[in-house]
């Protein structure tokens, strides 16, 4: 059932981090219903799978009608959480905002997520991961040396900065308002969220060890005990032996001497490290590296495809990404003991339908 079962939650439909986060609480076991406008693409039938929008039942609504908007707001009464990715003013001018909503149902939590948050000179503005990232010095630090910063996908800013915010906010809130009876509104901020996942970067800065320069640091690839190396096949391996005990591994899987090479920390020899390390690894396939590493604490991995990512016994044995056919997609993340969750974006999934849902609701169609 999942430790969210009973938890009602109206998702106004968006894209990325925002469907993400309804996707998380419907695997926690959350009763969802999204709110999408007529013809949505995510609505066309034959739609591909597997979808973070999926597994959820549809209110189809025009904001704009008088008519939805009421059925939307009977839904919203209803619900324990309102979960919104617009731009600051929208669910106001709407006749949805929060001193509205908290009026008609004062336990509800009022979730919004934005790149730039509610306020501030940016807030109106448009933006994508990258902008947000770009602000918090996020971007700046991920890159090799002497090159341009390098986008990490939309893993920081959309997902990290804001999916995992947003979720935490409106699990906290929900905790309090057990306490309270109250509900209230979370400002989630990508921007804000992106700096804060920079913590352990700026508490580093501050003592000394770590540098504004891009690619000189012990988890940037400025150290070559920590990076990615290329194989005899053009494949790449993923070697990240930081203490002592587990470099001291690498080395003798390696058959490298440690009486021939350079201190592990002496800054001065990494570029010979790096020589030395790139030179040994490039005599093997990767698959042949990670079957020498496979039983070793050395902290070396083969860097997998999402095409090969299924297959690795250790992720098919833990169901954390799924191959169902032609069709790869992750598992649910976390688990619990005795409340267990749902993959709602796997194939053939039970949609629960609108009609049973706004009766579990308690909503007149």
């Amino acid at each position: 059932m999942g430790p969210l079962n009973g938890i009602r939650v109206v998702e106004f439909a968006g894209i990325g981090p925002g469907p993400m986060a309804a996707m998380l609480l419907a695997d926690l076991g959350a009763s969802v219903i999204r709110v999408d406008r007529p013809g949505s693409p995510t609505l066309a039938p034959g739609a591909k799978w597997p979808q973070m929008s999926a597994g959820r039942p549809v209110l189809e609504a025009d904001l704009k009608s008088p008519e939805d908007l009421a059925r939307v707001r009977a839904v919203v009464d209803a619900a324990d959480v309102l979960l919104e990715g617009f731009r600051p003013g929208v669910m106001e001018r709407l006749g949805l905002g929060p001193e509205e909503c908290l009026a008609a149902n004062p336990g509800l939590v009022y979730a919004r997520m934005t790149g730039w948050g509610q306020d501030g000179p940016l807030a109106l503005r448009a933006g994508h991961d990258m902008n947000y990232i770009s602000l918090t010095g996020a971007l700046h630090s991920v890159g090799r040396r002497g090159q341009a910063p390098v986008p990490p996908v939309n893993l920081v800013g959309d997902f990290g900065g804001g999916t995992m915010f947003v979720v935490t906010g409106i699990l906290a809130a929900l905790l309090e308002r057990g306490r309270s009876g109250r509900g209230q509104v979370v400002d989630a901020a990508m921007v804000d969220g992106s700096a804060l996942l920079m913590s352990m970067m700026y508490e580093d800065r501050v003592q000394g060890l770590w540098s504004d320069e891009r690619g000189v640091n012990y988890l940037d690839s400025g150290a070559p005990f920590y990076d990615v190396y290329e194989c005899a096949d053009g494949r790449y391996l993923a070697v990240a032996c930081l203490e002592p005990r587990f470099y001291a591994l690498f080395l003798e899987r390696t058959g490298l001497d440690a009486a021939e090479l350079p201190e592990q920390w002496d800054r001065s020899g990494w570029p010979v490290l790096r020589e030395r390390f790139a030179a040994v690894l490039r005599t093997r396939t990767r698959d042949e590296w990670a079957e020498v590493f496979a039983d070793s604490d050395a902290c070396v991995s083969p860097v997998l495809s999402m095409a090969e990512a299924a297959d690795h016994p250790h992720i098919r044995a833990r169901g954390t990404v799924v191959r169902d056919g032609d069709v790869v997609y992750p598992g649910p993340a976390p688990r619990f003991s005795r409340t267990p969750g749902r993959n709602t974006r796997a194939p053939g999934a039970p949609t629960p339908g609108l009609e049973e849902t706004l009766k579990e609701w308690g909503v007149d169609r």
